[in-house]
């Protein structure tokens, strides 16, 4: 499994166990209002709302708080003018990285993402120069099948509803797609009684750069600093870290 994918899992799974943390349903309430605004609101035919209500329902989100937020989006309700806005830099060692900003002050959050940059070893760079380094790609991942889901079954439904890879590590089932076939993929995965531990358009990255040791702590540094800004919903970059150094991580952070 790629750097980038495992620190995304990390992050997914710190965020259904931190339930209460304020900042995080903030982020929620803004990416149901942006998706329920910008497309279909109805969750059925907005594959990008139905993954944002999914994730808060993950989060215990309250249930008052995403009725307002799709009301906000309806323009029921009066709240924040938020604007969605695609940021490009580089980490340490030439790491790309992707921002996906949701902000209701542009202004802010650009200064907020430059700085972030230039205090921790990176830089900001023009729009183009990082993006085409990514695929925009919908993707469904399952860490543990039930009791009586045949594999092979599974993996040849997720084909034939437009899967094109699929990888299967240490039990983890990773199914990549374009992104209008990722309902057909959730709709396979539900099907069966399994509920994915992620399904989501997200950013692939067509090459990676291996860093480690201190080099690979540094690139984290940034990447969880942007992650953790309250005007960004998306931080995607093309490194590539071992599994070990994730694990040791987990493990320090149990301690």
């Amino acid at each position: 499994m790629a750097g980038h994918s495992k620190w995304a899992n990390t992050k997914y799974r710190k965020e259904r166990q931190d339930k209460k943390r304020s900042s995080a349903f903030g982020k929620l309430i803004k990416e149901i209002t942006i998706q329920a605004r910008n497309g279909d609101p109805n969750p059925e035919h907005n594959p990008g709302l139905a993954q944002a209500l999914e994730r808060a329902k993950a989060a215990n989100l309250p249930k008052d708080n995403i009725d307002r937020a799709l009301k906000r989006a309806a323009g029921e309700l009066e709240g924040m003018a938020y604007e969605e806005i695609t940021y490009e830099g580089y980490a340490n060692d030439g790491v790309a990285v992707l921002i996906r900003s949701v902000t209701d002050n542009k202004n802010r959050a650009a200064a907020d993402i430059r700085h972030i940059f230039s205090k921790n070893g990176g830089s900001m760079a023009s729009v183009g120069s990082v993006s085409w380094l990514f695929d925009r790609k919908g993707m469904v991942l399952i860490s543990e099948l039930p009791d009586g889901i045949d594999h092979d079954d599974l993996e040849f439904a997720l084909i034939e509803a437009g899967a094109e890879e699929i990888s299967n590590q240490d039990g983890m089932i990773e199914a990549t797609c374009a992104p209008a076939d990722l309902p057909a993929l959730i709709k396979v995965v539900k099907d069966r009684g399994i509920t994915p531990d992620r399904a989501e358009a997200t950013m692939i990255p067509k090459s990676t750069v291996h860093v480690e040791g201190a080099a690979a702590e540094k690139v984290l540094k940034i990447v969880n600093l942007l992650d953790e800004h309250e005007d960004v919903q998306e931080v995607f970059a093309n490194f590539d870290i071992d599994d070990e150094f994730f694990e040791k991580l987990e493990a320090e952070g149990e301690s």
